[in-house]
């Protein structure tokens, strides 16, 4: 009975294990025909994501980037790992020892210190061989990627293989010599047999680690190609944490304010359509003249309108410009963007790259980034060199001050007078010599109606007690520190540490109202219906409108942040003229069409404006009145001491705790050091008994 009864729980056990480790595999896999992009709410079934899968052609890529070099390097590292395990069994055992314990360093170390330490010895390789003509020169993209694989698996097959060797009963080896075969037909014959198990599961772990890594991926794959983990990774534009929205160099004018594009109007009425009287016969006379007129110029427009080239179904291009110019020559173009900040095909709509790829016969290596930061580290320590980058306002700035930027040729780039003449001449790059503006976003409050009573209208609200435990903040230091300062009435661009001190003293006494800090986690929680009140950007909160209605959203009345990124050729560029044809084409008012109804965020183009369709074209959200514009405020690069106090700030803040987290800290820290002395009490025991 008592055996029944133990059985019973072991596989009651095992249930529960199996359902804890594979349900939440169940979950996404439920959700992944969900009609909603949320994992929160399911509103219908749906395969629509799969098929855009199969006609997303950057996932495509990224995924045979990770199956070939997962492939490649686990072949790779097995064959050398197996020789290594061979050669360190024939050491001494001091030799053995040694070598056994450096093996170790890679395995204990963080992912990050090997992918970078990786990336810094490659970024050294490529300084010295510029010196030395029969060196190639540039490294960085698949061979790193798969050398740096290489290198990360190898430790893994070590630890595999070495304890199968041990097991290998030696007199078998010296017996198949002694009956005459050689150590190459021993080792085939008697060895290898015995160990392939070991091999096998090596082949196998490897196979694993290099389609699971990240880090020694994101910071050695150069611009060779993005492997699907990686691709992944990559947070939305639309949802990005840290630095999409968050910290932006002044636009123009007033180093606080800029409009958003006045020539567009209020929400709902056309650009230019400012009211005019009625009646009269004065009027009248004149109206039918303008529409005699304009009928007039419509006849005669076809024989004056430039003509234009159908590059797809739904994208034309003006045909006054060469783009075939490079056709013919296998030129490839790396252009480094933020994550899903692109009409890429999925989802009904048009693959620009793509597009451009068709029209130019220029081939477009494609790949992301999921911070301004991790951008500009990447261009500064020369570990990749691209022809096309998108950085935010504030780090336009800052790389234009370091020379990392060239200025732009506009006969190259005629589709630039598309751009409204509010962006032109900004702060961040007078006269436009380095950038061409993308897109738009601002800060805002998103709520569901159905959870709150009192509607919020200001950042303040975000510190009332009524909406304890339902508030999601912002996880990046920038857009959380701009809140605060917001409430408080000071500059979000502190110009000294004591003034971050002040701020982030409000964000503590904020903290116990928060239920979480979040970036693109905002969208399950609000579509959800997990929290009732929210801070996002304005083109996530139209994403999130659509996929429930019950959501709004509202500019606070002390302000909110826009931002502008730009399309800029870093200096390292190869192929500046192309760089500048493509960023042509992405001002091309129907490709500017594609990436705006997409993303949903604010295009700067006037005639991009002119035909989005009506929901966007008229939202309130992206295109807000006046009253909103005049109240909007850009960031400002921050001088390094600043920017170090507000990392540190912040990072006290989010670990802060009113119960005293510092005693809980020093509790844990105590136990660790008393479970470290305990167990090598345990082993000096064990060994004074064991030479008695």
């Amino acid at each position: 009975m008592k055996t029944k009864h133990l059985r019973l729980m072991q596989r009651a056990y095992v249930i529960l294990f199996f359902c804890f480790m594979y349900l939440p595999i169940a979950y996404m896999i439920v959700f992944s025909f969900n009609q909603s992009k949320g994992y929160a709410l399911f509103t219908g079934f749906t395969l629509k994501w799969y098929t855009s899968l199969i006609h997303n052609s950057a996932i495509l890529s990224a995924l045979r980037v990770s199956l070939e070099v997962a492939l490649i390097s686990a072949v790779i590292a097995t064959v050398l790992g197996t020789a290594a395990s061979l050669g360190i069994a024939s050491m001494s055992r001091k030799s053995r020892l040694v070598i056994t314990n450096i093996t170790y360093i890679p395995v204990v170390n963080p992912e990050i210190i090997t992918g970078i330490s990786l990336m810094l010895l490659f970024v050294a390789y490529q300084r010295f061989a510029e010196g030395v003509s029969w060196l190639p020169g540039t490294i960085m993209g698949m061979p790193t990627l798969l050398i740096a694989h290489i290198a990360f698996n190898v430790p893994y097959v070590i630890f595999n293989v070495t304890p199968k060797l041990k097991q290998l009963d030696i007199k078998l080896y010296e017996a198949a010599l002694d009956l005459g075969c050689d150590p190459r037909q021993a080792f085939f014959k008697v060895i290898l047999p015995e160990i392939s198990p070991a091999i096998l599961s090596a082949f196998l772990i490897c196979l694993t680690y290099s389609i699971d890594d990240f880090m020694i991926s994101y910071f050695n794959c150069g611009h060779g190609g993005d492997p699907a983990h990686c691709h992944l990774f990559h947070d939305p534009k639309k949802g990005q944490p840290g630095d999409l929205c968050s910290v932006h160099h002044h636009v123009c004018g007033d180093p606080d304010h800029h409009p958003h594009l006045q020539c567009h109007g209020e929400p709902g009425v056309p650009p230019g359509s400012e009211g005019t009287e009625r009646g009269g016969r004065k009027m009248k006379r004149f109206a039918v003249l303008l529409l005699t007129l304009a009928m007039a110029f419509c006849c005669a427009a076809p024989a004056f309108a430039a003509g234009t080239i159908e590059v797809t179904e739904d994208v034309s291009v003006s045909d006054d410009y060469d783009w075939t110019r490079f056709q013919g020559q296998n030129l490839t173009l790396n252009v480094y963007n933020w994550g899903e900040y692109i009409s890429n095909g999925s989802d009904d709509s048009v693959d620009v790259v793509a597009a451009f790829e068709k029209l130019t016969g220029i081939k477009v290596n494609y790949t992301t980034f999921d911070s301004n930061e991790s951008m500009y580290a990447k261009l500064k320590s020369g570990a990749a060199n691209y022809d096309v980058v998108i950085p935010s306002d504030y780090m336009v700035a800052k790389m234009i001050a370091e020379g990392m930027l060239v200025p732009l040729d506009y006969s190259n780039i005629p589709n630039s007078q598309n751009i409204d003449t509010v962006y032109r001449d900004p702060d961040y790059d007078p006269t436009n010599a380095y950038t061409v503006p993308y897109m738009l976003c601002t800060t805002g409050i998103i709520y569901n109606t159905t959870m709150v009573e009192n509607a919020p209208t200001k950042w303040a609200d975000l510190w009332d007690d009524q909406y304890a435990g339902n508030i999601l903040m912002f996880n990046n230091s920038r857009d959380a520190y701009a809140i605060a300062a917001f409430k408080n009435g000071t500059s979000i661009n502190p110009e000294t540490p004591e003034e971050v001190d002040e701020v982030v003293e409000t964000l503590k006494a904020q903290k116990p109202l928060v239920q979480a800090y979040v970036m693109d986690e905002i969208f399950d929680k609000m579509i959800g219906g997990e929290a009732a009140i929210g801070v996002y950007y304005s083109g996530d909160a139209i994403t999130m409108i659509d996929d429930n209605p019950d959501l709004a959203w509202v500019f606070p009345e002390e302000g909110s942040v826009l931002s502008v990124d730009c399309m800029a050729v870093p200096a390292t560029s190869e192929h500046k003229e192309a760089a500048e044809m493509f960023i042509n084409f992405m001002c091309e008012p129907d490709i500017g069409k594609a990436n705006a109804e997409y993303i949903g965020y604010t295009t700067p183009m006037q005639k991009v404006w002119d035909i989005l369709d009506e929901d966007l074209k008229y939202s309130e959200i992206a295109y807000p009145s006046e009253e909103v514009e005049a109240k909007e405020k850009v960031f400002t690069a921050l001088s390094d001491e600043v920017n170090n106090e507000l990392d540190v700030k912040w990072s006290e803040m989010k670990s802060y705790n009113e119960g005293g987290s510092g005693v809980v800290f020093l509790l844990l820290l105590l136990a660790m050091v008393a479970l470290a002395c305990f167990n090598i009490w345990r082993k000096l025991r064990k060994k004074t008994r064991n030479q008695y």
